[in-house]
C-alpha cells in the first residue's frame, strides 16, 4: 500500500476546507503543554524530577532532520549514532543501543535500528508534532532498556480530547546538504466527540553534500526515498477516550558503509488506546493501550536481495490511578511486551530469536509543604530464547550459531526523586535510581560478521543483567523572562555490556574483507562509570524594536572502565552552543554557533576527533492570506562549510558531518 494518495487527500481535503470552514483555536487541535513522558500523572516541565527536554512544532522547523536521532541529538546530553543521513539513533548521555527506549505515542516502536547502526528508525520528523525526551534512568515506568533514556515522538493520530470542526497544514521542504525534496499534510476533523486524524508524507534526497576538504564533495550511496503515513479515529468526552490507529513508513535508503548496498524497509503499526477519568472508588482513573508492530527490511547488494531481517512485535500496557492514601496519590501499571526477530541470509549475525517481558510496576508521589517526592518500583520477567542453527538451518543457514537455548532474567529497578523551590527564582531537584536491565538477544547470541562495524561481533549466552545505581541532580533558575538549569549525574555500572575488541580476527571467506580476516569483538560485562553536566540558559537581553534573546547550552559526559581507567569508546567530547534570537511580531531571526571540543580521551584502538565550530542561521516570517495561516522559513546549515566528524560515529573517518547547505520551507495551516 503507497500512501501518496492519503497524502494527496489530506492536501486536497485542507485546500478545499480553507475556504469554507473558519479558522478555530489552536488549543483545541494541538497537544496540551503537560509532559506526558517520564511522569505517569503527567506536570509540566517545571515540577518534573527528571531532566526532561521538549521540541514543539516551532524547535521541529527549527532542528527538523531526516532522521530522528539528527533532529533531538543537539539537546542537552543528547547526541546521535550519525551513520550518515539515513540511519541516525538517538545516543542519552553516553549510552545507545538497548539503553534508550524510542516509543511512540507512548507505546514501543519494533524496528532493528538498535541491532545495527545502519538500521534507520521508523519515525520520520515530518508527521511528529512534538517531542519529549527523558535524559537519564526512565526504566520505572518503561523498563531496563530506557536505562539512558527515553524519546517519546507524539503525532496525535489518535486524539485524546475532543475536536470541533475542521484543522489541518501542508508542509514543502526543499534543499538542505541532501537536496531534500519533502511534502507532507495532516487533516484533523471533530464533531460531538468524534474525531478523524489523517497525516501522510513523502520525502526524497540525494547523496549528501559534504565539505571539500575532506576529499570529496558528496558522500556516497547516501540517497533515500520515503513514504508514509496514518489514520486514527477516536470518540473523546469529559470522561476519557477511546480510539484506534493504523500507520505505515516505507523508505528505501543507501548505507555509506557499504557502497553496493541498499536497505528496502517497511514497517506497519496498528494501536488501540483509551482513558477512562473521574471514576468512583478506590480506581479514580484507567489507561491502556496495545500495539502490533510488523516491521522488515531487505538489504539490496547491486539491486540483488541478500539478507532480510524481519521483526514483529506487541506490547500491552496499563496503567490505574489511585485515589490518594493518605498524603500520597500514584499508579500501579502493567506492561507486556514479545517480540520475534529473525534474519536470513550470508550475513545474518544472530540466531532467529523470541523476547518476552512481563512487568509490573509502581509510581507514587507525595507533597510535605513544598517539597515533592517522587518514588517507585519495576519487577520485570524477561525470557530471551532462539531458534537454534546449523548447517540445515532454514532461517539463517549458518552453522556458527548453538542449538536452540534461552535465558531468564528478573530486572529490578527502584527510583527515589524531590524537586524543593528554594524561593521563587531557584529550585532544586534530585534522583537516585537503581536500574537492571536484561541482556538483549544480540549480546547474549551473536556470531557473525556485521558489515555495519567491518568487526567479526560474538555475543556471550552467559551474560548476567546489567545493573547499575545514579544520581542526578540540577539546579533550577526562572527569573522574570529569563531562565536556566545546571545539573549533574554520575552513574557506576558493576557490569556494563561493552562491545569490545579481543585482539584476535575471524576468517569469514572474504565476505567483507578482501584479506578474508575481520577483528573479534564480543560483548562482556565491565565494570564502568557515566558521569558528566549538562547546562542550558535562555536570557532576554532587551526589548530594542522587538525582542532579543540569548540562549546558551553546554553538556559533557565521561565513560570509564573502572578496572583498567580506561574510556570506553565512542563518547561525545564537550559541546557548546550560543545563538541569539530576535523577534518582532511576525518575524523570527536566529543565528547560532555550535562547538564540539577536540576528543582525545578515546579507548584502545580508537582514533582521536578534531573540534569544531559551526555557524547556523534561521529566519522565518508568518503571514495570513487567502483564509489560511502561513509560515515560511530559511535555514542555513555550516555557513562557512567546516569539516566536522562526529566522535559518536562508527564511520566518523569515512562519514563527515554535512557541508554548507540552505533549506526552504512553506507551512500553512488552518
Amino acid at each position: 500500500m503507497q500512501f501518496k494518495s492519503l497524502l494527496g487527500g489530506a492536501v486536497a481535503a485542507a485546500a478545499s476546507a480553507s475556504f469554507s470552514v473558519p479558522v478555530y483555536a489552536q488549543s483545541i487541535q494541538t497537544l496540551p503543554a503537560v509532559v506526558v513522558t517520564g511522569n505517569p500523572l503527567g506536570s509540566d516541565l517545571s515540577d518534573l524530577v527528571s531532566p526532561v527536554s521538549v521540541m514543539d512544532d516551532h524547535d521541529l522547523t527549527l532542528r527538523g532532520a531526516s532522521t530522528l536521532g539528527e533532529t533531538v541529538g543537539n539537546l542537552p546530553g543528547v547526541s546521535s549514532t550519525w551513520f550518515g543521513p539515513n540511519a541516525s539513533r538517538p545516543v542519552i548521555r553516553g549510552m545507545d543501543g538497548d539503553r534508550v527506549r524510542i516509543l511512540g505515542n507512548g507505546g514501543a516502536t519494533v524496528d532493528a535500528s538498535s541491532l545495527s547502526f545502519d538500521h534507520a528508525t521508523t519515525v520520520d520528523p515530518l508527521v511528529v508534532e512534538r517531542v519529549e525526551v527523558v535524559r537519564g534512568p526512565a526504566a520505572l515506568m518503561y523498563g531496563g532498556n530506557a536505562m539512558g533514556g527515553v524519546v517519546n515522538t507524539l503525532d496525535n493520530r489518535i486524539p485524546q480530547s475532543a475536536m470541533s470542526g475542521a484543522s489541518g497544514r501542508v508542509d514543502g521542504v526543499v534543499g538542505g546538504a541532501d537536496s531534500t525534496r519533502a511534502l507532507a499534510g495532516r487533516v484533523e476533523f471533530g464533531k460531538e466527540g468524534f474525531n478523524l486524524h489523517a497525516d501522510g508524507f513523502t520525502r526524497s534526497t540525494s547523496d549528501l553534500r559534504i565539505p571539500r576538504s575532506s576529499g570529496a564533495s558528496r558522500l556516497r550511496n547516501s540517497a533515500a526515498d520515503s513514504e508514509g503515513g496514518g489514520i486514527g479515529a477516536s470518540w473523546a468526552g469529559d470522561k476519557g477516550y477511546i480510539g484506534a490507529s493504523y500507520g505505515i513508513y516505507d523508505s528505501t535508503y543507501g548505507t555509506v558503509a557499504e557502497p553496493g548496498v541498499t536497505i528496502d524497509m517497511r514497517s506497519e503499526r496498528w494501536d488501540l488506546a483509551g482513558e477512562a477519568r473521574d471514576l468512583d472508588g478506590f480506581i479514580t482513573g484507567l489507561k491502556f493501550r496495545a500495539g502490533h508492530t510488523d516491521y522488515q527490511h531487505v538489504e539490496l547488494d547491486a539491486g540483488t536481495p541478500a539478507t532480510r531481517f524481519f521483526s514483529k512485535g506487541s506490547d500491552v500496557r496499563v496503567e490505574a490511578s489511585h485515589a490518594e492514601i493518605g498524603r500520597f496519590r500514584g499508579v500501579i501499571g502493567a506492561q507486556f511486551d514479545s517480540s520475534d526477530f529473525s534474519a536470513l541470509g550470508d550475513e545474518a549475525f544472530v540466531p532467529s530469536t523470541r523476547t518476552d517481558s512481563r512487568a509490573l510496576f509502581l509510581f507514587e508521589e507525595t507533597r510535605i509543604g513544598a517539597l515533592k517526592l517522587t518514588f517507585g518500583g519495576r519487577l520485570e520477567r524477561v525470557e530471551v530464547g532462539t531458534d537454534g542453527g546449523g548447517p540445515n538451518d532454514p532461517n539463517t543457514g549458518a552453522p556458527r550459531f548453538e542449538p536452540a537455548q534461552e535465558r531468564r532474567f528478573t530486572a529490578r529497578s527502584a527510583a527515589l526523586g524531590a524537586i524543593y523551590p528554594l524561593n521563587d527564582t531557584f529550585s532544586v531537584t534530585s534522583q537516585f535510581a537503581h536500574t537492571e536491565r536484561a541482556p538483549t538477544f544480540y549480546e547474549l547470541f551473536a556470531n557473525g560478521p556485521h558489515a555495519a562495524t567491518g568487526n567479526y561481533e560474538v555475543g556471550s549466552a552467559g551474560l548476567q543483567k546489567e545493573q547499575s545505581n545514579s544520581i542526578d541532580a540540577q539546579l533550577r533558575v526562572k527569573y522574570g523572562e529569563h531562565s536556566g538549569s545546571l545539573g549533574a549525574y554520575y552513574s557506576r555500572f558493576g557490569n556494563y555490556i561493552a562491545l569490545a575488541g579481543t585482539g584476535r580476527n575471524r576468517e569469514e571467506d572474504g565476505l567483507l574483507n578482501p584479506a578474508g580476516e575481520l577483528p573479534e569483538f564480543a560483548y562482556q560485562a565491565v565494570p564502568a562509570k557515566f558521569y558528566g553536566m549538562e547546562a542550558q540558559a535562555h536570557l532576554l537581553l532587551c526589548r530594542c524594536a522587538g525582542e532579543l534573546h540569548l540562549d546558551l547550552q553546554a553538556d559533557m559526559v565521561r565513560a570509564t572502565n573502572r578496572d583498567t581507567g580506561e574510556p570506553l569508546p565512542r563518547i561525545a567530547p564537550v559541546r557548546g552552543m550560543a545563538a541569539l534570537n530576535w523577534h518582532r511580531e511576525a518575524v523570527n531571526l536566529r543565528m547560532e554557533v555550535q562547538g564540539a571540543s577536540r576528543q582525545d580521551r578515546v579507548a584502545s584502538g580508537e582514533s582521536e576527533t578534531a573540534g569544531y565550530a559551526l555557524v547556523n542561521a534561521f529566519a522565518s516570517y508568518d503571514f495570513r492570506s487567502g483564509g489560511m495561516n502561513w509560515e515560511a522559513w530559511l535555514r542555513g546549515n555550516n555557513l562557512f562549510d567546516t569539516e566536522a566528524r562526529n566522535h559518536v560515529s562508527f564511520l566518523k573517518g569515512l562519514a563527515p558531518m554535512p557541508g554548507r547547505s540552505i533549506m526552504a520551507g512553506l507551512r500553512a495551516s488552518f
